[in-house]
């Protein structure tokens, strides 16, 4: 009896451990705030494809993983591929799964870290700084890698994917769906963060996402989060939203769940492609609550035993 009662307190005690280790990483306001702060300064100039501010941008965000100790995917964390002659790269961490046999398996959380670069000059500004667009879906892709790196609570593999050249045509994401598919990546779900930097008003929903009908992920999301944090835009529909964004090449490369949760409503900002998208007007509050609303529920999908996020038959 007492052996088993040792065993007993080993395994709460170990349990335990384990609670703290996840339930400690939260996201703070003033980390969120520092990189979109500086992915939307003046000094990367709107980060352009092919140009010396998204450069930094990359280096940035490859310091970051680096620091992490999240590894490259191929070589090193660039996926080069060239757009109208200019270089452009994909920036792609990777954390393998620490179950043996769901590691084969790949969620993949991206967003695009490119933006239009300048834009409608307004009182001597010309520089577009992308804070909104899309400076807080990066913030959002880095922050959720540093809290899988950080709990190694992953038993599926996870790339954290940046893309380049989406404001040309969602680009770099074809080039990497294209590139993960010669491959024959395992991939179950793939999930997309774009302009997440302000709240939604009147929605009783976080976020919404697109292709809402295609799938069961705005269900298993709120299932797996306890409360409604993905919701249906009618919308998003009327403007194809689904087909606009870096889940779409995904989509059609693999045809698994692949989709954008989104708080850009059309009412809620007014400086889409402006050069007043800058970071002093994010709400940063918001943004760790989104992070840290959302987390449990991708962690919940990332370990689900089974492929429990499906693609709608009749859709």
């Amino acid at each position: 009896m007492k052996h088993f009662k040792n065993i007993f307190a080993i395994c709460l005690i170990s349990a335990f451990v384990f609670s703290c280790k996840t339930k400690d990483v939260v996201i703070a306001s003033q980390e969120i705030d520092d990189i979109v702060t500086y992915l939307a300064s003046d000094e990367l100039e709107g980060r352009d494809t092919g140009s010396e501010g998204i450069e930094k941008a990359a280096t940035y965000i490859e310091n970051y993983f680096k620091d992490l100790g999240v590894k490259p995917y191929f070589d090193t964390y660039r996926d080069s591929f060239t757009v109208k002659g200019k270089n452009a790269f994909n920036v792609v961490g990777y954390l393998e799964g620490n179950d043996p046999n769901l590691k084969n398996e790949f969620v993949i959380l991206g967003a695009h870290y490119d933006h239009i670069g300048f834009g409608e000059e307004v009182n001597g500004d010309k520089i577009a700084n992308g804070a909104n667009d899309n400076a807080a879906g990066v913030g959002t892709v880095m922050t959720m890698a540093r809290y899988f790196a950080k709990t190694k609570s992953n038993k599926r593999s996870i790339l954290f994917t940046l893309f380049s050249a989406e404001e040309k045509g969602l680009l770099g994401s074809k080039y990497l769906a294209e590139t993960l598919k010669k491959e024959n990546l395992n991939l179950y779900i793939m999930l997309n963060f774009e302009m997440v930097g302000v709240p939604l008003v009147g929605k009783d929903y976080t976020a919404y996402v697109t292709g809402f009908d295609k799938t069961n992920l705005a269900e298993k999301m709120n299932e797996y989060a306890g409360k409604k944090i993905a919701g249906f835009f009618a919308k998003a529909e009327e403007f194809r939203l689904f087909m606009r964004s870096d889940n779409y090449p995904f989509f059609k490369e693999f045809n698994v769940p692949c989709q954008t949760f989104c708080t850009f409503d059309f009412t809620n900002f007014e400086h889409y492609h402006k050069v007043g998208d800058e970071a002093d007007i994010m709400d940063f509050d918001h943004m760790a609550n989104f992070i840290n609303t959302y987390i449990p529920a991708v962690r919940k999908a990332v370990n689900a035993d089974t492929k429990e996020i499906k693609m709608n038959s009749s859709k």
